[in-house]
């Protein structure tokens, strides 16, 4: 029998740098009944795997044993039973159960999270932990301006007495290094023997060693100038998600007995119904029940353009309400909402390492120890093998020890995943890890379903064919017809009525005929709408409404034919339109070099008529397994494919993909499903997320050229004599910051021009 593993998600205060990930890692790994650890630097957290009886605050002890600051996010499972039963309602998803669809709500509202709280206790709000301090009030800050004015009162004591110069900057240097050493040693100790700062440690001390008290002191303190700068480098890069974090306000107007009151926004629970005043932020999913207006969405899903919403449309936590008050009956509670769902994905992503990544890891680990063996040839070699003196080889070995320090390389990467990832969730481009966002970049084909991704997903009315009566009274007639049905081409007839603004009359004694239509009468006129060879049976069909219905057909629409009084009245065709901006997402993949084509189960002729319409090749009449095949098939001939659909029936496909992307207006079925999800449904979105992609990879390249480039300078001129102790610390902390502020180039990312 497996053994039971739990997850427990702590904030770590003061991270700046991914060498601190990795001392963090090595260390709970050591830790009796860890599985495994994710560490993420940009969001400040790490998650923690383990077995129910492991020693949590041991753990955190030891973390903050390294000189780190750890709270816990996630608790492991409380051994109370008597906790009230944790309730999830259903998330704010769309129902796509026409086209074969199956609704998802409710299902998806789980969100995979339940190893993350404890059975049987309510679910608390996801905390995107606590708020930091200014940088000039952090340990950090206060340690650098003391080691600052320990290092100015060493200088002017050894101008004033010049014989005690050299215990004064060794004073100075202590003050500063005296927590490095520590926090070297206790990385020793905890499997991490190869860190900055146990680098750092060995070269002030060898500075001491040959007499260079004064560059010690100032190495020291210009080291902690760095690490202060790193530590506001990495706040920098959390913006993203703290950005996200403040879309949804703190209180609610709750309504409870007919009166409203203010409450804390977390308490929301499911079914309560809440007033949202015009100018307000939605504090909560959930669903319309009074009161219509337009919301501005942009927060969430990136639209520019106010949605209109009436009662019974679903509303998003972050979303703004615009031009009128509005009654909404909470859907989800505040660990569940979409905004806590999107900082979630983007958080947990942000932990999961790259292919890049993980090679860089890799080899830092192989980097730091050369380093150390180079430094020591540097040191020995020129003295022991050619006579040179040793003060001055040692000092250019301890400069080469700081010149190697990894970390601007290994930040690299991650820094620019994080930045990218969190460019895209602002934008409603979610990415469930850095894996995906690299080879979203590498993609050659994408595989779009039609349903729902390249249209919209219900049928709408293109034309309306007059026969014996206008176009406005045959649309009146068999809007009538249609009162009251929830079929999805009687909706279509009816919306394209209220766009009219024809009013129709309910029918009266309507009845489904199965497989046919629709009969009543409206008025006095006894009325059958339905398809034509229906019609055809009940009333010959002149032979140019034949021929406009032949036409319409091959357009991939589908027509019915309205009879009123055993007369021919008209026909409305319809069908499930292409999205606005289909099209253009095709033509902008192509401009990447992208190829796209259609996977559809629909029938040949609808899907020639879209996709001609669309510029793709079709590929019709597929059952899912076919999709999955094709995929395949794309693959091993050497295509790097995408695969988008609408996250439930093109599963199999989805997974057989390099990468599969979620295309919905449901943000439940678009955060649960895939690798990757577009919240808005905007098919541009997709070259977007590519595009996206190639700009991060592009940053990567330049971070490592930055970081490389300034090590291989500075190694020379060290080695010539040109440049000693104070550049080399320059030079190493210099890079982590400026590959760092190029990553954060990327949270300013516009998408496609």
């Amino acid at each position: 029998m497996t053994e039971a593993v739990e997850r427990s998600r702590f904030k770590v205060a003061g991270m700046d740098c991914a060498g601190c990930a990795k001392k963090i890692d090595t260390a709970a790994r050591r830790v009796d009944g860890v599985t495994d650890v994710s560490v993420s630097v940009t969001a400040g957290t790490m998650t923690v795997e383990h077995r129910p009886d492991i020693d949590l605050p041991g753990l955190a002890r030891r973390i903050e044993g390294l000189g780190y600051k750890v709270s816990a996010l996630s608790l492991p499972p409380l051994p109370a039973p008597a906790q009230a039963e944790e309730a999830h309602g259903a998330c704010c998803g769309h129902d796509h159960s026409h086209h074969g669809h199956q609704p998802q709500h409710g299902k998806d509202a789980q969100h995979n999270h339940a190893a993350d709280r404890a059975p049987g206790a309510k679910a608390a709000p996801h905390v995107h932990g606590t708020e930091e301090n200014p940088w000039w009030r952090s340990a950090k800050a206060r340690l650098t301006i003391l080691c600052g004015l320990a290092l100015a009162a060493a200088f002017l004591l050894a101008k004033l007495v010049p014989e005690t110069a050299s215990w004064a900057f060794v004073a100075a240097m202590a003050v500063g290094l005296a927590p490095i050493a520590r926090r070297a040693v206790m990385a020793a100790v905890n499997g991490s023997p190869f860190t900055i700062e146990a680098l750092m440690t060995i070269a002030a001390a060898g500075a001491v060693v040959i007499g260079a008290t004064e560059e010690a002191a100032a190495v020291v303190f210009l080291f902690l100038v760095g690490e202060l700068l790193e530590g506001v480098a990495a706040s920098r890069a959390r913006a993203g998600i703290k950005a996200l974090a403040r879309l949804v306000p703190r209180t609610a107007l709750l309504e409870t007995g007919g009166r409203t009151a203010e409450v804390p926004a977390e308490t929301l629970e499911v079914g309560a119904t809440i007033l949202v005043r015009p100018g307000d932020r939605m504090p909560a999913d959930g669903t319309i029940l009074t009161g219509q207006g337009a919301l501005d969405e942009s927060p969430v899903t990136g639209e520019s353009v106010p949605v209109r919403k009436a009662p019974g449309d679903p509303v998003f936590a972050g979303t703004i309400n615009l031009d009128a008050a509005i009654r909404v009956e909470v859907t989800a509670a505040a660990a569940d909402n979409t905004i806590a769902r999107i900082i979630r994905l983007v958080e947990e992503a942000q932990e999961s390492k790259a292919p890049t990544e993980r090679f860089i890891d890799r080899f830092s680990a192989w980097y730091t120890p050369g380093v150390m063996v180079v430094a020591a040839l540097v040191a020995i070699v020129p003295p022991l093998g050619f006579g040179q003196d040793w003060a001055e080889w040692i000092y250019k070995g301890l400069a080469v020890l700081l010149i190697g320090c990894p970390c601007a390389l290994v930040i690299s990467t991650p820094a620019a995943i994080a930045a990218g990832l969190s460019a895209g969730a602002r934008r409603g481009l979610l990415m469930k890890g850095g894996a995906v966002l690299e080879t979203l970049g590498k993609i050659t084909r994408v595989a779009f379903d039609k349903t729902g991704t390249l249209t919209e997903g219900k049928p709408k009315v293109t034309d309306i064919v007059a026969a014996g009566h206008s176009e406005a009274e045959t649309l009146r007639l068999a809007a009538g017809l249609e009162v009251g049905s929830s079929h999805p081409l009687a909706q279509a007839i009816l919306a394209e009525a209220r766009r009219r603004a024809v009013e129709p009359s309910a029918a009266t004694d309507a009845t489904a005929i199965g497989g046919e239509g629709v009969a009543g009468t409206v008025g006095d006129v006894e009325l059958f709408l339905g398809s034509p060879q229906a019609a055809e049976k009940r009333a010959g069909l002149p032979r140019q409404l034949r021929e406009a219905i032949s036409r319409l057909n091959d357009e991939g629409k589908s027509v019915s034919v309205l009879l009123a009084g055993g007369a021919v009245a008209g026909a409305i065709a319809m069908r499930d339109e292409p999205r606005d901006d289909a099209r253009q997402g095709i033509e902008a993949l192509g401009r990447l070099g992208v190829g796209a084509l259609m996977l559809t189960g629909d029938n040949r002729r609808t899907a020639a008529a879209i996709a001609s319409g669309l510029g793709l090749e079709p590929r019709a009449e597929l059952l899912p397994r076919d999709k999955q095949r094709i995929v395949g098939e794309l693959r091993r001939a050497g295509e790097r494919v995408a695969k988008v659909g609408d996250g439930i029936n093109d599963a199999p496909a989805l997974a057989a993909a390099d990468v599969g992307i979620a295309m919905s207006g449901g943000t439940d079925v678009a955060l649960e499903t895939a690798d990757a999800a577009i919240l808005h449904g905007r098919v541009t979105d997709v070259a977007a997320m590519v595009a996206l992609s190639r700009a991060t990879m592009a940053n990567i390249r330049q971070n490592i050229a930055i970081s490389l480039g300034l090590k291989a300078v500075f190694l020379v001129t060290t080695v010539i004599g040109v440049t000693g102790l104070w550049p080399a610390i320059l030079a190493d902390t210099g890079a982590t910051v400026i590959v760092t502020a190029n990553a954060m180039r990327l949270l300013g990312w516009r998408g496609l021009r």
